[in-house]
């Protein structure tokens, strides 16, 4: 009966957790999509890396697409976040 719970546990843990990065990764492609139709965002790969530019500025250079953007909306919402603390 306990290995029934464990699993059970597992799978339920295993759901919730796919929930919350299907919701992030929504947020990630909606932020991205709302850039590129107002021309905001920019991207191009040199060698073995993404570079994007957000307003143009530099904010991300990672290995893969996917990190880059990532790694772009962290840091335009944290440049974001700082702006509205200095205000």
């Amino acid at each position: 009966m306990h290995r029934l719970t464990v699993m059970h546990l597992n799978a339920r843990d295993r759901a919730t957790a796919a929930a919350g990065a299907n919701a992030e990764d929504a947020e990630v492609w909606r932020w991205f999509s709302l850039l590129m139709q107002d021309r905001r965002v920019r991207w191009c790969q040199a060698d073995d890396r993404w570079f994007v530019s957000v307003d143009n500025r530099h904010v991300a250079t990672e290995p893969s697409f996917d990190e880059a953007i990532r790694r772009a909306k962290e840091r335009v919402e944290q440049r974001g976040a700082l702006k509205r603390r200095l205000r």
